[in-house]
C-alpha cells in the first residue's frame, strides 16, 4: 500500500496516510488553536471536559458548539448558568446519558478553578511548571482522570512548560505495529517528531492521529501490521471515539507477530 517500510519517503508518506485516515488533534476539529493563547486553552479545557464521558468524539464536539453558543467558553462561565440550563443545553448536544452529571461536573470546576486559580485555567499552566506536579493538579479537578489530563496535555505540548515530554503508550504501541517507530526502546517522541516534521505535518496530530488506530483495534483479535494493519485498510468508523471514551478499560493489543513484548 505505501511500499517497503525502510524506502527513504516511506515513514512519511505512512504518517501522512495515519493523519489522514483518523484526524489529528481533537482541539483542531473543534476549531480551537491551542497556539494562538491562554482563550484558546480555556476553550480546549471545557471540550477536554466533555470528553470524560464514554461519549463519541461527534457528540461531544456538537455539545462544545451548543455551550459554546450560550456563552460557556470558559469553565468558569459555567458557574453563570443554572444548574437545569447546563441540562438542557448538554441535551441539545446529543448529551442526554451523561446531562446530571455532566452538569454537575461543569459546575464544580467552575468553583475550582474560580477558587483555587484566580478563575484562569492557564494560570494551572503558569503554576505547575514540572511534569509531575502539573499532572498532578490537573488529576485532583472534579471528574478529571489519567486519561482526560493525557489528553489535554498531549495537544498542550510546546504550550504550557509542565506538559510532559513523552509519547503515549497507545500511541508508540500502534506507531511500532505499523512501522514508523523502530524500537520501543528509544525516544519514541523524538523519531515521530522527526518523521512527522519530515511529513509535514504537527507531531501532536501524528500522535493523535495513533491513538486512535490503537483505538480501532478494540474488536481485532489478531492483525499481521506493517502494509497489512487492518485498522489502515477498513473504513474508519463514522463519529470516531475520542481516546477519553475508552477511561475505565484498554484497547486491545496492536502487537503484530513480529512485535517483541513491551517492556
Amino acid at each position: 500500500m505505501w511500499g517497503a517500510v525502510n524506502r527513504t519517503d516511506a515513514k512519511p508518506r505512512l504518517a501522512g496516510l495515519v493523519v489522514g485516515r483518523f484526524g489529528g488533534r481533537y482541539s483542531s476539529e473543534l476549531g480551537i488553536d491551542v497556539d494562538a493563547g491562554d482563550a484558546e486553552v480555556e476553550r480546549w479545557f471545557v471540550a477536554a471536559t466533555l470528553f470524560g464521558a464514554r461519549i463519541s468524539s461527534k457528540v461531544a464536539g456538537r455539545t462544545f458548539d451548543q455551550l459554546a453558543r450560550h456563552g460557556i467558553v470558559r469553565i468558569v462561565d459555567a458557574a453563570d448558568v443554572d444548574w437545569d440550563s447546563l441540562v438542557a443545553l448538554l441535551d441539545a448536544g446529543g448529551y442526554a446519558r451523561f446531562d446530571f452529571r455532566t452538569a454537575t461536573r461543569l459546575r464544580a470546576l467552575a468553583e475550582v478553578v474560580d477558587r483555587c486559580y484566580g478563575g484562569e485555567v492557564a494560570e494551572i499552566g503558569r503554576r505547575f511548571t514540572e511534569p509531575e506536579s502539573l499532572v498532578s493538579a490537573l488529576d485532583e479537578l472534579p471528574g478529571w482522570g489519567p486519561v482526560t489530563v493525557g489528553l489535554f496535555l498531549r495537544e498542550l505540548r510546546g504550550v504550557w512548560r509542565g506538559v510532559p515530554v513523552s509519547l503515549d503508550s497507545r500511541a508508540a504501541e500502534a506507531a511500532f505495529h505499523i512501522g514508523l517507530l523502530s524500537d520501543w526502546d528509544d525516544d519514541g517522541l523524538a523519531e515521530l517528531t522527526f518523521v512527522a516534521q519530515r511529513a509535514g505535518c504537527d507531531e501532536r496530530d501524528m500522535e493523535a492521529a495513533l491513538v486512535r488506530l490503537a483505538l480501532n483495534h478494540r474488536r481485532i483479535a489478531e492483525c499481521p501490521g506493517l502494509s497489512q494493519c487492518v485498522a489502515l485498510v477498513v473504513e474508519r468508523p463514522t463519529g470516531a471515539q475520542a481516546d477519553v471514551a475508552r477511561q475505565g478499560s484498554s484497547a486491545t493489543r496492536v502487537t503484530h507477530p513480529a512485535a517483541k513484548p513491551r517492556p
